[in-house]
């Protein structure tokens, strides 16, 4: 350790009380987190590129400082999906000190990891006040059955109106519309069903009607439309 000359002049005094960090919630503990092995929980963020032209969901489960778990979903970009299949390998095993200083490949999700450390740093974590924190694989529940992100996809134009593209139900086949062209309802098809009953070897004609469902008043439309084609 080098000191300045003004420094070494100085006479010592005391330091006074040492009260240490403010302790935070984690997994239903309140921790005085020192070193990066005392850091633990369940927590998601977001992200986006320089550009914004693209945006990533990023979800870590965090145990003892190490990552245990990632859930990477990304959208907007399609260099970003492969960049979140590299990240996904990365990730896991790193403490969160390591994977905040890790190149991630995409700028969103370097994004997202900034995001993630800042809030787990301070014990603002899904599971801050959960005793014993979250199992390994929590961030699957997110996703439901057949293991789909949650996407909402609108397209509208002031000439042309709205149009429902994806919803967190599926991919919208049909929206229904009354006498007055107002959207009242949509046809989705549930693309995580539909695969999961495909591969269970039921004919993909019978899989798609037993994946597709309505939601609002589709029933009572006067005309029903392809978001995609009309």
């Amino acid at each position: 350790m080098i000191y300045s000359a003004e420094v070494e002049h100085m006479c010592p005094l005391a330091k006074g009380a040492y009260h240490g960090p403010a302790p935070i919630p984690e997994e239903g503990k309140w921790v005085q987190a020192k070193e990066i092995k005392d850091i633990s929980g369940f927590t998601h963020g977001v992200g986006w590129c320089a550009p914004q032209q693209g945006a990533c969901k990023l979800t870590l489960n965090i145990k003892d400082g190490i990552i245990e778990e990632a859930l990477v979903e990304t959208l907007g970009c399609s260099g970003m999906t492969h960049s979140a299949a590299m990240a996904a390998e990365i990730l896991i095993g790193k403490t969160i000190l390591e994977a905040l200083n890790t190149d991630l490949v995409c700028d969103a999700i370097n994004t997202a990891m900034r995001e993630l450390f800042l809030q787990i740093a301070y014990g603002r974590s899904q599971s801050a006040f959960s005793e014993g924190g979250l199992p390994i694989g929590a961030s699957l529940e997110d996703l439901g059955k057949g293991l789909r992100s949650q996407v909402g996809t609108m397209f509208a134009t002031r000439a042309k109106g709205p149009r429902y593209l994806e919803m967190a139900e599926g991919y919208i086949t049909s929206i229904g519309v009354d006498e007055n062209n107002e959207i009242i309802g949509y046809e989705f098809v549930n693309l995580g069903k539909l695969m999961d009953a495909i591969k269970k070897g039921t004919d993909a004609n019978e899989a798609l009607a037993k994946a597709k469902g309505t939601y609002g008043r589709y029933a009572e439309a006067v005309k029903k439309i392809d978001p995609r084609h009309e």
